[in-house]
């Protein structure tokens, strides 16, 4: 898993969207017009951001097509240290 939090959040382009999305589904779940609005950022760029995390297995979505909550996984609830120890130089704000 923390191979795929490096990958994820520093060696591709899109890390610090990733980790916004990450800390903003930290505090609750939302969907993907709500990250959207949250964080500035275009809907279809959090959807493809949303779909990286999840083939990573870092997010899960509800079963529910539309307006589908995003929640963190719970491998990746086990890996939180790591990820707030390889996203510190992130600049997400």
């Amino acid at each position: 898993m923390e191979k795929a939090l490096w990958y994820l959040f520093v060696a591709s382009r899109g890390g610090a969207n990733r980790v916004r999305i990450v800390r903003e589904l930290r505090a609750r779940p939302r969907n993907a017009n709500e990250l959207a609005e949250e964080l500035d950022v275009d809907y279809n760029t959090i959807t493809h951001h949303l779909e990286m995390l999840e083939d990573h297995d870092v997010v899960e979505p509800s079963d529910h097509d539309y307006g589908k909550l995003y929640f963190l996984t719970d491998r990746f609830e086990r890996h939180t240290d790591a990820f707030e120890e390889i996203t510190s130089e992130v600049d997400a704000e």
